[in-house]
């Protein structure tokens, strides 16, 4: 018969019996707690409670409270705790510790500060139990008053005291800690060794943590991970994949949270390959392992290989957490695959995460990014909580897709609720009133973010306001507010500056742009693009022959235009006068049909915006076969009725001529069109662009 069934009948007898002794109720208490049988240990409190027994000491009921403890049976111990008639400082430590590890910060507390004495137990129960629980600073406060109370800390009292300062970054502390360690003579213990290693490479002392880690003789596998996430947190992902094959070299065994580091050490670098083998040597991967894959995909631009993985990944039953899942909601917004982003969403919801504040903040952003602000806002006013980055995603949103009105009305909302705005909400915010032309709205948005919110602008806002400046006409303050600024004028301000005087027909400025971005990026392709189609508006042949003979003997590349269109769940993707889609036949024909149309409505494409030197019929063929419009013929194809809009993503900015004829086509054929380039989306309904023309 088994023990639990033993003890049962043991119990039973007890109470068929009536009262009963502490000889009698002492070996039950002990079988109790050999089995873990938290239900007959209540049983047995229950018949001591009713036989109104007092033990002489406390040694019973501290078993019980000792094994209610274990299990975490909060009420069951406190329940007991305060009906002893006598307790001891174990009775203390036992209640405290149930408090530590249920997180019940407040009573753990108001516990500490209730007993009538304490010890070393005492205090490293409730510093470990602060800072496991992320309050750190009241865990250091404890700690000040251990030592003033005179007890000197213990190897676990130091360890935790270091991993506070760890979470606070306080350097200044831990190296006062680290005093005491040295004090005690206990450098040696490998859990301080460890603890002290993590602070001084999570505090930003890269150098100290390695002095460390060479003088610890007993090192073990946290000793090593210790240092190789420091690395990685310190920028120095070459250190860390070095520090990796040190470890395997030194016959150390890699555990999950090494390969996690290494594989982010990888990403760092750009090491993609090399991650993905890593990872494919992991023979039981676990969801850090995956998450760490799908979100180092995603940092660098392998958008569709974290898609797949995530497949992947559910596919060999591992749950993915809020982390995972933001990961790959960012991937579908990057992509603008908004039939994968819904099915996503859908998975998240079915896990119990839609509501985390990470991956609602993402799904705002995805459905901003796919176009469809009224599926952000949704998600945006149902989020139980907000912070400042569930704010900038949909205040960014309404602004790439022309809602800018709204986009103010958000963030004036945003001071309402006493939200702190940071440097990327007024990035939004200045392009908003760019894409409206609301200059002086603007110029008082950019004065108020160091005046009114005490921040530094950065070159973003700089940026923006010169992009609002000179699209205003006001090139003479734009080129000031570049002469003027605080910082040094980067590749980005110069980008700008040049794009707005490629709109404006600016050349000299256009120029001086575009020789300080030679300078800056040499090999860009962009700058020299723009100013040559400059010149060949103009007739200017000879200087286009210059620049691209520059670029010739600079080895510069350009690189390729593309669109593309998601229907049903799969992505076509075109470039200008594509003839590799396997419906090419059918997409020309039902081009050529549809500019027929338009024709015949007195559009006529602007062959000024083919910027070669050829006749106007190779003029004409090249601007009508751009790879938006190849896009637009196709998905009319697969789609020619309903009311959704036809979504096309451009990987550049989207031409006059295309902007027109999109305009025309959404007027002629009743259908609206969504189409986002790399500045913005542009909605277009019955003949208008959501941009009002100001693009």
């Amino acid at each position: 018969m088994k023990g639990s069934q033993k003890l049962r009948q043991a119990i039973d007898s007890l109470y068929a019996g009536g009262q009963a002794t502490a000889e009698a109720y002492l070996p039950l208490v002990l079988e109790c707690l050999r089995v873990n049988d938290v239900g007959q240990a209540k049983r047995l409190q229950s018949h001591m409670d009713r036989h109104y027994f007092t033990p002489g000491d406390t040694f019973l009921h501290n078993r019980l409270l000792h094994l209610y403890a274990r299990f975490g049976k909060i009420s069951d111990a406190r329940n007991l705790f305060d009906k002893m008639p006598q307790r001891d400082i174990i009775s203390w430590n036992t209640v405290l510790s149930v408090y530590a590890k249920s997180g019940s910060v407040e009573n753990l507390r108001a516990l500490f500060d209730q007993m009538p004495s304490r010890d070393s137990v005492s205090y490293n129960t409730v510093i470990a139990g602060l800072v496991g629980r992320g309050f750190s600073s009241q865990a250091l406060e404890v700690f000040l008053r251990m030592n003033r109370d005179g007890f000197e800390p213990t190897e676990y009292t130091l360890v935790s005291a270091l991993n506070a300062c760890s979470r606070l970054s306080d350097l200044r502390k831990g190296k006062q800690i680290h005093g005491r360690v040295y004090v005690g003579c206990l450098g040696r213990n490998v859990f301080v060794s460890n603890a002290l290693i993590d602070m001084y490479a999570k505090c930003g002392d890269i150098y100290r943590a390695r002095w460390l880690f060479d003088r610890t003789d007993n090192k073990n596998v946290v000793s090593w991970n210790s240092l190789i996430a420091g690395y990685l947190k310190n920028g120095q992902p070459k250190k860390c994949i070095d520090l990796f094959q040190e470890m395997q070299v030194a016959g150390f065994k890699p555990d999950d949270v090494t390969v996690s580091n290494v594989l982010g050490g990888y990403f760092q670098s750009g090491l993609v390959e090399e991650a993905s083998k890593v990872f494919s040597m992991i023979k039981k991967k676990d969801k850090v392992s995956w998450t760490t894959m799908i979100a180092g995909y995603v940092q660098n631009g392998k958008e569709e290989d974290a898609l797949n993985l995530f497949c992947e990944m559910l596919a060999e039953g591992v749950k993915p957490d809020g982390f995972t899942f933001s990961s790959v909601i960012s991937s579908c917004a990057r992509l603008a695959y908004l039939c994968n982003g819904q099915v996503v969403h859908g998975k998240a919801i079915l896990s119990g995460v839609d509501n985390d504040l990470l991956v609602s903040s993402a799904l705002v952003d995805m459905y901003c990014k796919c176009g469809i602000t009224k599926d952000a806002s949704v998600v945006f006013d149902t989020m139980p909580s907000r912070n400042v980055v569930s704010w900038n995603a949909m205040i960014r949103g309404y602004a790439q897709n022309g809602q800018d009105l709204e986009a103010l009305a958000l963030y004036e909302k945003l001071l309402q609720e006493k939200l702190k705005p940071d440097n990327i909400t007024f990035v939004a915010v200045l392009s908003a009133c760019n894409h409206a032309g609301l200059i002086e709205e603007g110029r008082g948005y950019f004065d108020s973010i160091s005046k009114r919110h005490a921040l530094v602008p950065t070159l973003d806002h700089y940026a923006c306001m010169i992009n609002l400046l000179g699209r205003s006409g006001c090139m003479r303050e734009a080129m000031d507010l570049v002469k003027n600024m605080p910082h040094e004028p980067n590749s980005l301000i110069w980008s700008t500056l040049l794009s707005v005087c490629a709109m404006k027909d600016d050349i000299e400025y256009a120029e001086m742009a575009a020789k300080r971005l030679f300078e800056l990026e040499p090999l860009n392709a962009g700058p020299y693009i723009m100013l040559s189609n400059m010149y060949a508006t103009r007739g200017r042949w000879e200087d286009v022959a210059s620049v691209r003979s520059l670029m010739k003997s600079k080895n510069v590349k350009k690189f390729a235009a593309y669109s593309w269109i998601e229907i049903d769940n799969e992505v076509h993707k075109f470039v200008a006068e594509d003839a590799t889609h396997p419906q090419t036949e059918l997409i020309y024909e039902g081009l050529s049909r549809l500019i027929k149309k338009l024709q015949e409505a007195g559009f006529m494409p602007d062959t000024k915006l083919v910027l070669h030197n050829v006749v106007e019929e190779e003029k004409f063929a090249s601007i009508c076969y751009h790879s938006e419009k190849l896009a637009l013929a196709f998905g009319l194809i697969k789609k020619p009725y309903g009311t959704t809009p036809i979504r096309i993503m451009k990987n550049i900015r989207v031409c006059g001529d295309c902007h027109q004829f999109m305009k025309l086509v959404s007027r002629i054929i009743g259908r609206s069109i969504i189409l986002r380039d790399s500045n913005r989306f542009h909605h277009f309904v019955e003949g208008s662009c959501s941009c009002k023309d100001y693009w």
